[in-house]
């Protein structure tokens, strides 16, 4: 089962990740965490990798909406979106919305994840990427 979106990027990592919170804002999502995977491995085990930041995006209208249908709906929440550096571009990845009614099983889902999955592909649309 596919569970992703991605996109290349011909760009460097900082300046996708600066386009990429700015594309997930015009979408009404808001970063509400950031993992700097990099960072972390380095200080907890020594290792060293490419560039790796996970952002927790959140569309609040959305959650709200989910979260209504499914109070457990939060496990999956936020949206998870990977930027990650790839030779000389960038991969942006984001968890497809409809992977929650999937695992869910829950058909009223529906039309959250499919706002959803419209609004990160216009993000992603937006990064003059290609996929």
């Amino acid at each position: 089962m596919k569970y992703e979106r991605s996109v290349r990027v011909n760009a460097g990592f900082a300046d996708t990740v600066e386009a990429v919170r700015g594309a997930l804002a015009e979408q009404g999502f808001g970063v509400l965490t950031e993992i700097d995977v990099t960072a972390t491995l380095k200080a907890k085990l020594d290792h060293d990798m490419e560039p790796y930041l996970i952002l927790g995006a959140c569309n609040p209208p959305l959650a709200h909406q989910a979260l209504e249908v499914d109070r457990t709906i939060g496990l999956l929440l936020p949206c998870n979106v990977v930027v990650r550096a790839d030779g000389e571009g960038t991969v942006v990845q984001a968890l497809d919305p409809a992977t929650m009614v999937e695992l869910t099983g829950l058909p009223d889902l529906a039309p959250v994840a499919a706002d959803a999955t419209r609004r990160l592909d216009a993000a992603l649309s937006a990064l003059g990427a290609t996929v």
